[in-house]
């Protein structure tokens, strides 16, 4: 008796797992037009409206089972859309930005008469420790106090200061021990 209700279980388990897909077909079917239009309105370009739906959905229909209201499975899309878009919109901003601040190093580059030199201290600076290189460029290159150094390194100001030291004499032994 035990083999036949275990047996039992197992079919219907399975069937409900194949019945399962059904059911994520039809709300896709339901939902994906709606969501695809929010999201080519928001973004206006076709190819980024269509990855974002599915994204949603993807995201969306991983987490039905654990939805406060599985019958607004509509609103939890058309959220999730909207906080992909504006994530993509942001991610934009951010190499945008990163763009523009290499065009401005590659001009100033080009202006300068010591091209080699900073080429050469790039090159050194890859060359230190994490720690160190994130020390100095913190506190050179944004030009921030020990203690600001100290705060954002999540270290004592005697630290920052020490990481400081042992960077700019990393980078004399990696140039070649001269004070340029």
């Amino acid at each position: 008796m035990d083999h036949v209700s275990a047996t039992a279980s197992r079919t219907a388990r399975s069937g409900a797992a194949r019945a399962e897909p059904k059911g994520l077909a039809e709300l896709y079917e339901r939902n994906a037009p709606a969501a695809l239009r929010l999201a080519y309105l928001i973004t206006s370009d076709p190819d980024l409206a269509q990855d974002i739906t599915q994204e949603a959905f993807v995201r969306v229909a991983g987490r039905f089972r654990h939805l406060r209201a599985p019958e607004a499975f509509d609103h939890y899309l058309r959220r999730t859309v909207v906080n992909l878009c504006n994530s993509h919109f942001r991610h934009q901003r951010v190499v945008r930005a990163a763009l523009e601040r290499e065009a401005g190093l590659a001009t100033q580059t080009a202006d300068d008469p010591d091209v080699g030199l900073r080429d050469e201290l790039r090159s050194a600076l890859r060359g230190l420790p994490a720690r160190q290189r994130t020390a100095l460029v913190l506190h050179y290159y944004e030009d921030l106090s020990e203690e600001q150094l100290a705060d954002a390194m999540r270290c004592s100001v005697s630290a920052a200061r020490s990481l400081v030291a042992r960077g700019k004499e990393t980078l004399r032994t990696l140039i070649g021990g001269e004070e340029r």
